[in-house]
């Protein structure tokens, strides 16, 4: 099993060239935040994550891939509600 500093690293570094921070609580659950440093926007805030499920290098990988997807669709969802509303 992975360290909490060596999950944080990998999570975090996981989503450059946006920033991450990762919290966890000490009941194991992690809280991930990932934003543009430069304008604070924050484009994922996903709390309740059970450290206790991340046992493997394909585990966080899969997480990963999965909050990265997520990001990209919200974006996408509002490039086209911007391009659709009336100026």
């Amino acid at each position: 099993m992975l360290s909490t500093l060596e999950l944080r690293n990998i999570i975090e570094s996981g989503f450059l060239p946006l920033s991450c921070t990762c919290i966890i609580s000490p009941d194991g659950s992690l809280t991930i935040k990932v934003y543009e440093a430069s304008s604070g926007r924050v484009d994922l805030l996903v709390t309740g994550v059970s450290v206790s499920e991340l046992t493997s290098s394909r585990a966080l990988a899969n997480l990963i891939a999965e909050l990265r997807s997520e990001i990209a669709a919200c974006q996408g969802s509002f490039r086209k509600t911007a391009q659709n509303s009336p100026s």
